[in-house]
């Protein structure tokens, strides 16, 4: 029975580049996985390690003991195992398999960056308007009522704001947590998951860089699979389950029943408007010269590259703008409040 806690990406990585080293080096299976139990500081990692020993010394193949921890070793990773022992180049697919896993696990980290600096502006400015509007807003409103004097309209409605947070706090928060479950919900189910991922797709800059990720991943998932001696129809399998993209999910699923019908992988590909022109024809030469794992690892070298310039703009464009709606949400309430001392000081003057 597999574990049922997951294990950091990261570990896994390291966890691969050190067990292919090993192989490649001589050691036996089960001597590489005894001292790399040892060593390793994650419990759960360390947990299932003890488990391959046990499998495989008990006359399991490594991709069979490793099938038993699906939370751990991806359907990718077990497939590319599985062609290594039966390839007797199990040395060469565990080196491949752990370069892929770090330069995937560099690009989640680096979309993972990109977008921490405009969801922290945007916690930051809500909790902002929010302490204004419970906290700061109402002094400045007694004071006012008690000064008796004419309020300009943007006071009026920035205290007017202040009064409804206050009188519906609980309504609102409930109304936003039943929102956010919705929402989950939705995502969560096929038709959602299409639909947000063809929205998030269309975004502006952020549509972007979500697209060259994907194709990244799709393109570095699919050559390494096929370099490793899976079948092609199997390496579609487990790509479009890795996806990360349900768009791009289904356009690589189309393409796996494209090849099963004697087709191309190309004409789907092309058809779901996920993929661009290039990325579409060199594909299509890939099949045509048989070189079809060469050509997805020069298209991935080359999307990793896209997606670095493309975090780089929208990190360049997203930051001014977060600033300017925190100085305008922000400082627009200040002004509205004091406009009306302004006022009192000129009739004083």
């Amino acid at each position: 029975m597999g574990v049922v806690k997951r294990v950091p990406p990261r570990e896994i990585a390291v966890f691969m580049r050190l067990f292919a080293t090993m192989i490649e080096a001589g050691l036996p299976i089960v001597s590489s996985l005894a001292i790399l139990g040892r060593q390793t500081g994650h419990r759960v990692l360390r947990d299932v390690i003890g488990g391959l020993i046990r499998d495989v010394q008990a006359g399991e193949t490594l991709a069979g003991a490793m099938r038993r921890h699906p939370r751990v070793f991806s359907d990718l990773s077990v497939h590319m195992v599985a062609a290594g022992e039966a390839a007797g180049a199990l040395d060469t697919i565990l080196g491949r398999l752990s370069g892929f896993l770090e330069k995937s696990n560099a690009l989640a980290r680096k979309v993972r960056a990109a977008m921490i600096y405009p969801a922290l502006i945007l916690v930051v400015t809500g909790l902002a308007v929010g302490v204004l509007l419970a906290f700061v807003i109402p002094t400045f409103e007694e004071m006012f009522a008690s000064a008796g004097v004419a309020l300009p309209l943007p006071t009026r409605l920035v205290i007017a704001a202040s009064g409804f947070l206050q009188r519906n706090w609980a309504a609102l928060a409930g109304t936003s947590v039943l929102l956010a479950l919705a929402a989950l919900r939705f995502r969560r189910s096929p038709r959602g998951r299409l639909a947000t991922d063809r929205l998030l797709l269309a975004l502006p800059v952020v549509g972007d860089v979500l697209r060259k990720a994907g194709v990244a991943r799709f393109t570095r998932t699919l050559g390494t699979l096929v370099a490793s001696g899976v079948s092609i129809l199997k390496g579609l399998e487990v790509t479009a389950h890795t996806a990360g993209n349900r768009v791009i999910h289904d356009a690589v699923l189309r393409s796996r029943e494209s090849i099963a019908g004697g087709a191309t992988i190309a004409g789907p590909l092309e058809a779901s408007g996920a993929f661009t022109p290039m990325v579409v024809r060199m594909v299509e030469v890939g099949e045509q010269t048989g070189g079809l794992d060469e050509m997805l690892k020069r298209i991935a070298d080359f999307y990793d590259d896209e997606v670095d310039a493309a975090l780089d703009l929208l990190i360049a464009a997203v930051e001014p703008v977060m600033i300017v709606v925190l100085g305008v949400v922000v400082g627009g309430m200040i002004v509205a409040m004091y406009l009306p001392i302004l006022d009192m000081m000129n009739l004083v003057a």
